[in-house]
Protein backbone atom coordinates (compact mmCIF):
# COMPACT_ATOMS: atom_id res chain seq x y z
CA UNK A 1 0.00 0.00 0.00
CA UNK A 2 2.72 2.46 0.51
CA UNK A 3 4.50 2.13 -2.55
CA UNK A 4 1.04 3.32 -4.18
CA UNK A 5 1.15 6.17 -1.94
CA UNK A 6 4.33 8.05 -2.13
CA UNK A 7 6.43 8.74 -5.00
CA UNK A 8 9.95 8.15 -3.49
CA UNK A 9 12.01 5.03 -3.38
CA UNK A 10 12.16 3.33 0.03
CA UNK A 11 13.34 0.62 1.97
CA UNK A 12 11.68 -2.34 4.08
CA UNK A 13 13.39 -4.14 7.05
CA UNK A 14 12.76 -6.46 9.70
CA UNK A 15 11.84 -10.37 9.53
CA UNK A 16 13.39 -10.93 6.21
CA UNK A 17 14.85 -14.56 6.57
CA UNK A 18 14.67 -15.66 3.08
CA UNK A 19 14.65 -14.94 -0.61
CA UNK A 20 11.06 -15.57 -0.74
CA UNK A 21 10.73 -12.96 1.56
CA UNK A 22 12.93 -10.14 -0.30
CA UNK A 23 10.95 -11.36 -3.61
CA UNK A 24 7.36 -10.67 -2.16
CA UNK A 25 8.76 -7.16 -1.04
CA UNK A 26 9.88 -6.29 -4.06
CA UNK A 27 7.12 -6.87 -5.90
CA UNK A 28 4.67 -5.09 -3.70
CA UNK A 29 6.62 -2.31 -4.26
CA UNK A 30 9.87 -1.71 -2.48
CA UNK A 31 12.84 -0.10 -3.77
CA UNK A 32 15.19 -2.52 -1.32
CA UNK A 33 15.40 -4.45 1.68
CA UNK A 34 17.44 -4.53 4.51
CA UNK A 35 18.27 -7.32 6.74
CA UNK A 36 20.52 -7.43 9.74
CA UNK A 37 19.72 -10.55 11.78
CA UNK A 38 19.33 -12.67 9.04
CA UNK A 39 22.85 -12.00 7.89
CA UNK A 40 24.46 -12.42 10.83
CA UNK A 41 22.61 -16.10 11.24
CA UNK A 42 23.26 -16.61 7.66
CA UNK A 43 25.76 -14.68 6.01
CA UNK A 44 25.24 -16.82 2.85
CA UNK A 45 21.59 -15.32 2.04
CA UNK A 46 23.52 -11.98 1.06
CA UNK A 47 25.14 -13.81 -1.83
CA UNK A 48 21.91 -15.27 -2.74
CA UNK A 49 20.26 -11.86 -2.36
CA UNK A 50 22.77 -10.26 -4.41
CA UNK A 51 22.89 -12.64 -7.00
CA UNK A 52 19.19 -13.27 -7.59
CA UNK A 53 17.69 -9.85 -7.38
CA UNK A 54 21.50 -7.62 -7.63
CA UNK A 55 23.23 -5.96 -4.72
CA UNK A 56 21.32 -2.58 -5.86
CA UNK A 57 18.43 -3.74 -3.48
CA UNK A 58 20.31 -5.45 -0.85
CA UNK A 59 21.05 -3.29 2.21
CA UNK A 60 22.85 -4.86 5.06
CA UNK A 61 21.76 -2.90 8.65
CA UNK A 62 24.95 -3.00 10.92
CA UNK A 63 23.73 -2.35 14.68
CA UNK A 64 27.13 -1.46 16.68
CA UNK A 65 27.78 -0.89 19.93
CA UNK A 66 31.28 -0.56 21.91
CA UNK A 67 31.84 -3.06 24.24
CA UNK A 68 35.59 -3.10 25.95
CA UNK A 69 37.04 -0.69 23.46
CA UNK A 70 35.45 -3.07 20.61
CA UNK A 71 32.68 -1.55 18.02
CA UNK A 72 30.64 -5.02 18.22
CA UNK A 73 27.99 -6.34 15.33
CA UNK A 74 24.46 -6.66 17.15
CA UNK A 75 21.29 -8.67 16.59
CA UNK A 76 17.44 -9.01 17.45
CA UNK A 77 17.43 -4.93 17.79
CA UNK A 78 20.44 -4.45 19.57
CA UNK A 79 19.59 -6.95 22.20
CA UNK A 80 22.66 -9.87 20.87
CA UNK A 81 25.95 -9.79 20.81
CA UNK A 82 27.66 -11.59 18.13
CA UNK A 83 31.47 -12.87 17.77
CA UNK A 84 31.36 -9.52 14.47
CA UNK A 85 33.69 -6.57 15.07
CA UNK A 86 31.82 -4.31 13.32
CA UNK A 87 34.63 -3.09 11.19
CA UNK A 88 35.06 -6.84 9.87
CA UNK A 89 31.56 -7.40 9.62
CA UNK A 90 31.23 -4.25 7.26
CA UNK A 91 33.88 -5.82 5.29
CA UNK A 92 32.23 -9.37 4.74
CA UNK A 93 29.01 -8.11 3.85
CA UNK A 94 30.55 -5.85 1.52
CA UNK A 95 32.40 -8.90 0.42
CA UNK A 96 29.29 -10.69 -0.08
CA UNK A 97 27.63 -8.16 -2.30
CA UNK A 98 25.67 -6.17 -0.04
CA UNK A 99 25.05 -3.02 -2.10
CA UNK A 100 25.02 -0.71 0.68
CA UNK A 101 25.34 -1.01 4.73
CA UNK A 102 23.17 0.62 7.49
CA UNK A 103 25.49 1.05 10.06
CA UNK A 104 23.66 2.52 13.47
CA UNK A 105 25.58 3.22 16.48
CA UNK A 106 23.40 1.66 19.17
CA UNK A 107 25.38 4.01 21.78
CA UNK A 108 24.36 7.25 19.98
CA UNK A 109 21.01 6.52 18.94
CA UNK A 110 18.46 8.78 20.33
CA UNK A 111 20.81 10.77 22.07
CA UNK A 112 20.94 13.67 19.86
CA UNK A 113 24.39 14.56 20.56
CA UNK A 114 25.99 13.13 17.35
CA UNK A 115 26.94 10.85 14.94
CA UNK A 116 29.83 8.17 16.04
CA UNK A 117 32.00 9.99 13.50
CA UNK A 118 35.23 8.08 14.30
CA UNK A 119 33.30 4.31 13.87
CA UNK A 120 31.15 5.65 10.56
CA UNK A 121 34.95 7.09 9.21
CA UNK A 122 36.37 3.43 9.45
CA UNK A 123 34.19 1.81 7.72
CA UNK A 124 33.84 3.95 5.13
CA UNK A 125 37.00 4.24 4.38
CA UNK A 126 37.10 0.05 4.30
CA UNK A 127 34.47 -0.49 2.15
CA UNK A 128 33.52 0.00 -1.73
CA UNK A 129 29.97 0.09 -0.87
CA UNK A 130 27.94 3.30 0.09
CA UNK A 131 27.64 3.58 3.79
CA UNK A 132 24.47 5.46 5.58
CA UNK A 133 25.02 6.54 9.02
CA UNK A 134 22.42 6.48 12.16
CA UNK A 135 22.18 7.19 15.60
CA UNK A 136 22.82 10.35 17.13
CA UNK A 137 20.97 13.34 14.56
CA UNK A 138 20.54 16.13 17.13
CA UNK A 139 21.63 19.52 15.00
CA UNK A 140 22.53 19.95 11.46
CA UNK A 141 25.72 20.60 12.03
CA UNK A 142 25.86 17.00 13.08
CA UNK A 143 25.16 15.70 10.01
CA UNK A 144 27.56 18.16 8.21
CA UNK A 145 29.81 16.42 10.62
CA UNK A 146 29.22 13.15 9.89
CA UNK A 147 29.34 13.98 5.70
CA UNK A 148 32.89 15.44 6.23
CA UNK A 149 34.60 13.68 9.35
CA UNK A 150 32.73 10.43 9.06
CA UNK A 151 32.76 10.22 5.06
CA UNK A 152 29.48 8.49 4.90
CA UNK A 153 27.57 8.42 1.95
CA UNK A 154 24.31 9.46 3.76
CA UNK A 155 22.84 10.08 7.35
CA UNK A 156 19.86 8.40 9.19
CA UNK A 157 17.96 10.44 11.38
CA UNK A 158 14.21 9.60 13.43
CA UNK A 159 12.88 12.03 15.62
CA UNK A 160 14.35 15.04 14.59
CA UNK A 161 12.26 15.23 11.82
CA UNK A 162 9.34 13.36 12.67
CA UNK A 163 8.84 15.24 15.44
CA UNK A 164 9.51 18.95 13.59
CA UNK A 165 13.20 20.08 15.70
CA UNK A 166 14.81 20.37 12.36
CA UNK A 167 12.76 21.03 9.24
CA UNK A 168 14.45 18.56 5.94
CA UNK A 169 14.36 21.30 3.85
CA UNK A 170 16.45 23.52 6.39
CA UNK A 171 18.88 21.10 6.54
CA UNK A 172 18.90 20.66 2.93
CA UNK A 173 20.09 24.18 2.48
CA UNK A 174 22.61 23.74 5.50
CA UNK A 175 24.14 21.10 3.69
CA UNK A 176 23.72 22.64 0.36
CA UNK A 177 25.64 26.14 1.27
CA UNK A 178 28.54 24.09 3.42
CA UNK A 179 29.09 22.14 0.21
CA UNK A 180 27.33 18.68 0.50
CA UNK A 181 25.96 17.52 -2.47
CA UNK A 182 22.25 17.46 -1.79
CA UNK A 183 18.94 17.74 -4.05
CA UNK A 184 16.69 20.59 -2.26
Amino acid sequence: RIATEIQIPFTVGGGIRKLEDVERLLRAGADKVSINSAALDNPSLISAVASEFGSQCLVVAIDSKENNGKHKAFKQAGKTETVWESLDWAKEVASLGAGEILLTAIDYDGSKDGFCCDLTRLVSESISIPLVASGGAGTKEHFLEVFEKGKADAALAASVFHFGTLPVVDLKVYLAEHGIPIRI
